[in-house]
Formats: structure tokens, sequence, C-alpha cells
């Protein structure tokens, strides 16, 4: 009597997942800078950075990407971290390195010693805020799985 296929073979959410996925491939091309298209019915923009045309592209492009982080909540879809770094968590903007953000690799222990210890900063262009991401660190346990293997680490003690 439950919904969908009995093989359990197919993705629950599929129509959610293909709009999230096709936000934010509309929200990157957006967000790249456009060059003149031949044979479009669009003005030809000027290629000034300040133009009307490019500003109207890139609110539109926020918008998307506002889109893509409310159905994400809304229907409870966690997005994968390479997706969540390339939206703002602020202004929504698309964050292009060297385009719309700025990105550096920072180690602030003793001289840099410590490999572990390496964050990426990325800076945003619109709004200015910085997000920094650990690099090449394990993600740690999620607090359910880190309670479990304590508390079965501390039943292994006591009957040890």
């Amino acid at each position: 009597m439950g919904k969908g296929k009995s093989g359990g073979s197919g993705v629950q959410n599929k129509a959610l997942y293909s709009r999230i996925s096709f936000l934010q491939q509309a929200a990157v091309l957006l967000s790249t800078p456009q060059q003149h298209v031949q044979g479009s019915s669009a003005p030809a923009s000027t290629g000034e950075p300040g133009s009307n045309h490019e500003a109207s592209l890139k609110g539109m492009s926020r918008r998307l990407a506002t889109d893509l982080r409310n159905v994400s909540l809304k229907s409870r879809i966690r997005l994968t971290p390479a997706v969540k770094q390339t939206v703002c968590k602020y202004c929504d903007s698309i964050l292009i390195d060297g385009e719309s953000c700025n990105s550096l690799v920072e180690n602030k222990s003793k001289g840099g010693k410590k490999p572990w210890a390496d964050v990426l900063v990325r800076k945003c262009h619109m709004c200015g805020r910085e997000r920094r991401y650990p690099v090449s660190t394990k993600r740690q346990k999620r607090r359910s799985e880190r309670n479990a293997s304590s508390a079965g680490a501390s039943v292994q003690k006591q009957s040890g």
C-alpha cells in the first residue's frame, strides 16, 4: 500500500532533485559574464561591467539561487557541500573565483607548519562577507553517530 515502486531502485524525490539541479545550473549560467551571442533578439550589451543588462542578469541569478535554497529547505533535501560553497550564504550571489569572489588558503598555525590547519577563505564581492572552509580534512561524524560510537566504546570498557 506504500507509495512508489516496490523495487526501491528509483530516487524518491526525483522531481525536486532535478529542479534543484536546474536552478543551480541556470543561476551559474546567468552569473557568468555574457559574451555577444550571434542571432540573439536581446539588445547588445556594451560589455561594461556596470551595464543595465548585466545587472539584471545578476539579479535573476541571485533570485534563482534564493529559490534553490528555499526549495531545498522546504523539501528538507540536503545540498552537497560543493553546491553550498558556490552560493553566498548572506546575499545569495553565485561565487565564481576571480569574478564574484576572491579565494585564498590561510594557515594560521605556528609558521604554517601544520598542513591540516589549512582553511579556504572565500570573500564575496557583493556583500564583502567571508566564509571559511577546512581544506583536506575529514568531516566530523554526525552527533548521533558520535554518541552511538562513544556509547559502544563505554560498554566495551565496562565489560572488559
